[in-house]
């Protein structure tokens, strides 16, 4: 029988056999970030002839660059936070829950509703602990029913969450145009503009004109709770372990379909009352623009964190603060969207991708291998 050299490959992939150190996962992480930073320095370089080093500074100016810049960051990075939050629990199971803007927008008209009809009828106190539940129902409605429909009749939770998203769009639509002020404006306007009621209340500065802190404390509150829930319950084992394998699950004895169900309303609720914190505490409106978004965004926080809710706090900050950098570049330096965005998204791209080297590792081969002919 005759031997034969072939040539192996280069290299070849495999899963990593035992999880990194988290040294090393986050000494990764801050690699890719500084060559991403690299990268997107030569494209500045390349397209506006700027010094890199300038922009960024532009970019962080743009996000902290004053205490009311910084206080905004923070703000809407607890939004963001709130949604990625919300997410976790469904992705972790593998139940693609698309529908978060969806969940988002049905939390913001519960809350509208409520500082439109009740604002000036109950204490304010009353009225925030009413606005919080009924925002928490409507998401957890919104999530109900592909959860429900997922557990009696297999559908595809994807496609369903997502068609949830333009019904809720259109449901929005629907209020702004009951709603509208002044009527011919096509807009709610500021709602509650002289009493304030169902405004968050600002803990801080009487100086800002926009409100702080509460929200803030909300999403913490909500992001510990989380965290122990997911990481120390009997629930968070139970949606470890169908994200695991739905087969293995069954033969524990976990009711699987009840976990699709309760798993998918906590989602949506939790969105839910991201669109209470982004109402009550940032816009004091609702439009079809409210979720902004940031329904998807969120899904590449809480994949970036591996679904743990305190590491969700790093990458929210990350994104938001890319956001208002982008923005800020774009302003200062007449930079057209696209390019800030670029910027962005290279960024972006270069921190998922190392997520696959804390993940995987590389074989490089030398030599020929002899094979039998």
């Amino acid at each position: 029988m005759n031997k034969k050299k072939v040539h192996e490959p280069l290299f070849r992939m495999a899963k990593r056999a035992e999880v990194l150190p988290p040294w090393k996962a986050w000494g990764i992480r801050i690699i890719a970030l500084f060559i991403s930073l690299v990268v997107s320095g030569l494209l500045i370089m390349s397209v506006s002839g700027l010094n890199p080093v300038q922009v960024y500074i532009t970019m962080a100016e743009g996000a902290f660059g004053t205490v009311k810049k910084s206080w905004v960051t923070v703000r809407d990075a607890m939004t963001m936070l709130c949604i990625a939050v919300g997410l976790a629990p469904a992705f972790k199971m593998r139940f693609w829950n698309i529908g978060a803007e969806g969940q988002i927008l049905v939390g913001g008209i519960a809350s509208a509703a409520c500082m439109i009809y009740i604002g000036s009828k109950v204490p304010h106190a009353i009225l925030l602990i009413i606005m919080v539940i009924c925002s928490l129902l409507a998401g957890a409605v919104w999530g109900f029913f592909p959860g429900i429909f997922k557990a009696k009749w297999n559908t595809n939770e994807t496609l369903f969450t997502l068609m949830m998203n333009y019904i809720a769009i259109q449901l929005t639509s629907f209020f702004v145009a009951l709603w509208e002020n002044p009527y011919g404006s096509n807009s709610v306007g500021v709602i509650n503009s002289t009493t304030h009621a169902g405004w968050l209340p600002n803990l801080f500065s009487k100086g800002f004109n926009k409100d702080f802190g509460v929200n803030v404390i909300i999403v913490l509150i909500i992001t510990a709770i989380m965290y122990v829930y997911m990481s120390r319950s009997k629930h968070g084992y139970e949606i470890a372990v169908i994200g695991d394998s739905e087969n293995t699950a069954r033969y524990a004895g976990i009711r699987v379909n009840k976990a699709y169900v309760r798993t998918i309303a906590l989602s949506g609720a939790i969105c839910g009352l991201a669109g209470f914190v982004a109402v009550s505490g940032a816009s004091h409106t609702i439009s079809t623009n409210t979720a902004g978004g940031r329904g998807f965004t969120a899904i590449i926080v809480a994949w970036l964190a591996q679904f743990n809710s305190i590491i969700m706090l790093i990458f929210s900050f990350l994104i938001v603060f890319l956001e208002k950098g982008a923005q800020s570049i774009a302003s200062v330096y007449n930079l057209s969207k696209e390019v800030s965005e670029m910027i962005t998204g290279i960024i972006l791209f270069f921190i998922l991708g190392s997520e696959f080297f804390v993940n995987y590792e590389l074989h490089f081969v030398k030599g020929k291998k002899e094979v039998k002919e």
